[in-house]
């Protein structure tokens, strides 16, 4: 008795080494098996992962045989050029003007079903075409949609991920942000509208040989379009309102047979303003808030 006695201290201490080293070995092991969380200031549920793509800039993936080399395409001819220039008076004219015009747009969410003429909508987007683009390589595609059972399929798809997106993926601080606009799910104007215009970002160009053609900076190039597009419908009388339907690209691209490197990055729907049109009393930044002179 006296000798386990004396050796109970020594059992007491080796058992506490081996259940703190059992402990540890399952710590580890439980870290190693969770997969890293990203901090909640990396969530950004704004972001469409249908955008996402490596196709923003050239990589050794753009090198098979099935991209086109560069040298295979025909030397570029340069033309002179001169631009209209104009006497000073008439060019702070003609500034003052063009603000006035486009500091009239705003996103409008009554649309009328009066009919826009067609040709009309087709110089819209001939001047959205004139952006510049990453190497020239145009990058865009505007699905102009006036068939109404296309129309309403758009906006069944559209309200059904947007009542996901809202209730779901969004969070409540961009929810709340956006109770002052009064904005929901409903997009009864996708219905209304006499045209909807989806602007696809072509990720990688297709040849006629079947080969792919790198698009440089394709989702920055669409966008200054899209920018252009804005301009150009005011310019006409027309409104629109800026929406970017989140999680809707894949199903879009299927119902207007769009191929596999078009993603969708804007639907517009376009047409004249409502007679009871409202929009929220907002105000924009001044000068000084978005300029810095150097």
């Amino acid at each position: 008795m006296a000798l386990v006695s004396a050796l109970t201290p020594i059992f007491v201490a080796v058992l506490c080494v081996v259940i703190a080293f059992v402990f540890r070995s399952f710590q580890n092991t439980e870290t190693t098996s969770k997969p890293e969380s990203k901090p909640t200031g990396d969530h950004r549920p704004w972001v469409d992962e249908d955008l996402q793509d490596d196709t923003e800039i050239s990589s050794k993936d753009n090198e098979g045989d099935d991209w086109v080399d560069s040298g295979e395409e025909e030397d570029l001819p340069h033309v002179p050029y001169t631009p209209t220039r104009y006497q000073s008076e008439e060019m702070l004219e003609r500034s003052k003007q063009f603000y006035s015009l486009l500091n009239q747009r705003r996103s409008v969410r009554f649309i009328s079903p009066e009919p826009v003429p067609r040709a009309v909508i087709d110089n819209v987007i001939l001047a959205a075409g004139t952006a510049p683009s990453g190497a020239h390589t145009e990058p865009w595609t505007f699905v102009v949609v006036s068939d109404p059972e296309t129309k309403h399929k758009v906006r069944l798809i559209v309200e059904e991920e947007e009542e996901i997106n809202y209730k779901q993926r969004m969070g409540n601080k961009w929810v709340k942000d956006l109770e002052r606009l009064r904005t929901n799910w409903v997009k009864e104007y996708l219905d209304v509208a006499p045209y909807l215009i989806l602007i696809f970002k072509q990720a990688y160009g297709i040849l006629p040989n079947g080969k792919k053609k790198t698009h440089y900076y394709n989702e920055i190039s669409v966008s200054i379009a899209c920018g252009l597009l804005l301009a150009a419908l005011n310019n006409v009388g027309l409104v629109t309102v800026t929406s970017t339907p989140l999680n809707c690209g894949p199903q879009l691209r299927a119902l207007l047979r769009r191929p596999a490197n078009e993603k969708l990055l804007m639907l517009l729907p376009v047409g004249y303003a409502a007679a009871d049109a409202t929009v929220p009393d907002l105000k924009r930044k001044p000068l000084d808030d978005v300029m810095v002179y150097i």
